[in-house]
C-alpha cells in the first residue's frame, strides 16, 4: 500500500516523505487540531494546504472520536489509510494557532516535511496557560459581565468571589480526572450558593444580577460556536456531536444552579 517517496513540495526543501509518512502526519495533525477546538473547515483548509505542498492526494472523514485519512501519490498507484483517535487536549487557542501557523510554514517552504513533523510534536507538548492567571482573569471577566448587565459594585465583588471559588473547584476536579459533567454541576452549585449572599445578607441593590451572572463562566460558548460553524459547512455529524456535548454541559450547569436555589431556599419565580 505504501512505497514510493514523495518530495515535500516544490517549496519545502529537499526532505522526502513516503505515502505512509504523509498519511500518518496529516491524520495526527487533523486529530490534534480537532482535539484543541478547531472547526472542521479550518482543519480541511490546513490539511489541504499541507497535502498540496507535500504532493499527495487525500480523502479525510472527520468523526466525533476519530479522523479517517487515506492518502495517494499523484499517480494514484500507491495509497495508505489511517484511523487516528482524537487527541483531546481541551480548547486551546494557543495550540490551535501554532498548528495553523505550521501549515503555512510548510506551505511557504520555511520548514521541510521532517522539520514539520518534529515541530508538531513540540507544539503538542505545549504546557497549558498558567492556571492561576487563567483563574484570576476568568474571575475579573465574569465580574465585568455582571457590571455589563447592570450589576452594582457590590454584586461585582460577589460574582468575583463566586467565580474564583467555582472555577478553582472545576480546575481541581478536572486535574483529578473527574468527569467534566460532574465538575460543571459542582462548580455551578458552589458559585450559585456564594452568589446568593446578596439575597441572604441584603448586600447591594442588584442581587439577582449577581446570581444570574455567577455561572456565566461555565457556559460552553466555543463548542456552541464550533457546532454552528460545522453545521454551515455541512459537517452534520460533527455539528450534532459538538452541539449535544455543549447542551449536556449546559444542563449540568443549570442543575447545579437550581441546586443552589434549593439549598439557599430562594424563590424560583
Amino acid at each position: 500500500m505504501m512505497g514510493n517517496s514523495l518530495s515535500a513540495g516544490q517549496q519545502g526543501g529537499g526532505s522526502h516523505a513516503t505515502v505512509k509518512e504523509a498519511c500518518v502526519f496529516l491524520s495526527e495533525y487533523a486529530s490534534a487540531l480537532l482535539g484543541c477546538g478547531a472547526t472542521c473547515i479550518r482543519i480541511e483548509k490546513n490539511v489541504h494546504r499541507m497535502a498540496e505542498t507535500v504532493g499527495v492526494d487525500y480523502s479525510m472523514t472527520i468523526m466525533p472520536a476519530t479522523v479517517q485519512m487515506t492518502v495517494w501519490d499523484k499517480d494514484r498507484k500507491h495509497s495508505y489509510s489511517n484511523i487516528q483517535k482524537i487527541r483531546k487536549s481541551g480548547t486551546s487557542f494557543n495550540i490551535n494557532t501554532q498548528l495553523s501557523r505550521l501549515s503555512w510554514e510548510l506551505h511557504d517552504g520555511k520548514v521541510t516535511f521532517s522539520e514539520a513533523v518534529c515541530k508538531m510534536d513540540r507544539i503538542l507538548q505545549t504546557r497549558p496557560e498558567n492556571r492561576w492567571l487563567v483563574l484570576a482573569l476568568a474571575s475579573v471577566a465574569n465580574a465585568s459581565f455582571c457590571r455589563l448587565f447592570g450589576g452594582d459594585f457590590i454584586s461585582m465583588g460577589i460574582v468575583f468571589i463566586a467565580t474564583l471559588v467555582g472555577f478553582r473547584i472545576r480546575q481541581m476536579m478536572l486535574e483529578d480526572k473527574i468527569d467534566i459533567r460532574l465538575a460543571f454541576v459542582c462548580a455551578s452549585f458552589v458559585s450559585s450558593v456564594i452568589a446568593s449572599a446578596g439575597y441572604v445578607f441584603g448586600w447591594g441593590t442588584t442581587p439577582e444580577i449577581a446570581l444570574g451572572t455567577s455561572v456565566l463562566y461555565l457556559v460552553p460558548g466555543v463548542p456552541y460556536l464550533n457546532s454552528m460553524s460545522d453545521l454551515l459547512d455541512g459537517h452534520y455529524i460533527s455539528f450534532l456531536s459538538r452541539f449535544l456535548d455543549a447542551t449536556v454541559l449546559t444542563v449540568c450547569l443549570s442543575a447545579g444552579l437550581c441546586g443552589g436555589f434549593l439549598v439557599m431556599n430562594l424563590r424560583w419565580f
